[in-house]
């Protein structure tokens, strides 16, 4: 299917092909008849799927008139960088020369883009903060606004600008909503939900077609870094299944804090790699832990060192490296026909869940979801409570465990419903 069969008109779709979209993406197959038909819209999908184009070409497809130089359009990126590429975007795909679009973003002083408003706009593409001061100053009309949309959600919520976003959401009077994002979750759903009213839903994958062979994989999504402790400390605290367990965490400054409360539990079966604390336990290299009777190795792993991990039974990513290629060294299984089994268990919370995206996109699979234990205590605005019972996502997931007896049981859910220990089943 073209362009021309998604209700565009020819001027904009001869625009396209000539810019070299000749035939629609997904994201755009399942998003622009929606947005042309005036419906409020919730699009998920990962970086470079073609988000930004639909959301273009949705807009520029309501100026098939002289516009008046009133803004219209109101879109909310997250940063300056991303208010350029927008602009440059829209220089490439639109052919109304009357058109003006102007970009706001934190810059010094702000006489020059409230002159440029003043000169007329008819769409407006503009970080969060940047619109809303300037708004407050009168330089924004938002009077006649018919489109609001949101670029990149899950960015905006990572730089805290959910406050001048949903204002400039409820300053507007009724008109279209659309959030575009490459995640979604609880903090989004709270940021866009006094402006969306039944949004329709649209997500897109794309897993390479070649996965890559992983050692077998678990994901725990929690809130915040208190619950991962609450978490990590409920797993390693069970000596007949933790045998040995590296922990893997981004800082040394974050390392410290998990090995003391792990250290006042565990006496001494928790040690640093190449400890910078001369009075604490440490081994210099991973085979002196391997060749000890200490379970637990806490690895700071600040630089992204490549440490050989082959061998353990399990591998716990605390957090995630700031570059997806580390984590997917990691979880790399480079000995498929070994007997020795790994499972690898990572902690993720919101902010960490579009990075999740990207290694799957990465890795060609997706990484299954285990249900919280029931003990666990989940941290929340500074009140502890139980974890509340749910069903597992995916039981079919991830396999490589099998029942303890009933006397010794606890539901750890590692993407099944009971705990259980590793065999050597292979799942490739």
């Amino acid at each position: 299917m073209g362009f021309d069969k998604l209700k565009l008109n020819k001027q904009l779709v001869r625009s396209a092909n000539e810019a070299g979209y000749t035939e629609p993406r997904e994201i755009q197959l399942k998003t622009l008849t929606r947005i042309i038909g005036g419906q409020d819209l919730i699009a998920i999908g990962h970086e470079g799927c073609g988000k930004t184009t639909a959301y273009i070409l949705a807009t520029l497809n309501r100026f098939n008139y002289a516009p008046d130089g009133v803004p219209k359009v109101l879109i909310l990126v997250p940063d300056k960088e991303q208010v350029e590429a927008v602009l440059a975007q829209f220089e490439l795909l639109n052919r109304n020369s009357a058109i003006s679009i102007v970009g706001l973003y934190v810059t010094p002083g702000t006489e020059a883009q409230m002159n440029a408003l003043a000169d007329g706009a008819d769409i407006v593409v503009a970080t969060p903060d940047r619109a809303r001061a300037i708004y407050l100053k009168l330089g924004l009309n938002l009077n006649k606004m018919e489109l609001f949309i949101v670029d990149d959600a899950d960015q905006h919520i990572k730089r805290g600008m959910q406050l001048p976003l949903t204002e400039l959401a409820n300053s507007i009077g009724k008109c279209q909503h659309l959030v575009f994002t490459d995640v979604m979750h609880s903090r989004i759903e709270k940021m866009i939900a006094p402006f969306m009213k039944l949004p329709a839903v649209v997500e897109v994958e794309a897993l390479d077609e070649k996965p890559l062979v992983t050692h077998p994989q678990v994901l725990y999504q929690l809130p915040n870094f208190a619950t991962k402790i609450n978490l990590l400390n409920l797993f390693v605290q069970d000596e007949e299944l933790f045998t040995k367990t590296a922990v893997i965490i981004n800082s040394r400054a974050n390392a410290e804090k998990v090995f003391q409360t792990m250290d006042r539990r565990l006496d001494d079966s928790v040690a640093y790699l190449n400890s910078w604390q001369y009075d604490k336990k440490g081994f210099a290299t991973v085979e002196e832990f391997k060749a000890s009777n200490t379970r637990v190795l806490v690895i700071a792993d600040e630089n992204n060192n490549e440490a050989d991990l082959t061998g353990i039974p399990f591998l716990i990513n605390f957090d995630l490296p700031a570059e997806k290629e580390a984590f997917i060294s990691r979880i790399t299984n480079h000995h498929p026909d070994s007997e020795e089994e790994t499972m690898v268990i990572t902690f993720a919370t919101d902010m960490e869940l579009s990075t999740i995206k990207k290694i799957e996109q990465a890795i060609g699979k997706k990484i299954p979801v285990a249900a919280l234990p029931d003990d666990l205590v989940i941290v929340n605005d500074n009140v502890a409570k139980k974890a509340p019972k749910e069903e597992v996502v995916d039981p079919t997931q991830g396999g490589a465990f099998h029942e303890k007896k009933a006397s010794n049981a606890k539901t750890y859910n590692f993407s099944s419903s009971k705990k259980a220990k590793m065999n050597k089943k292979k799942n490739h």
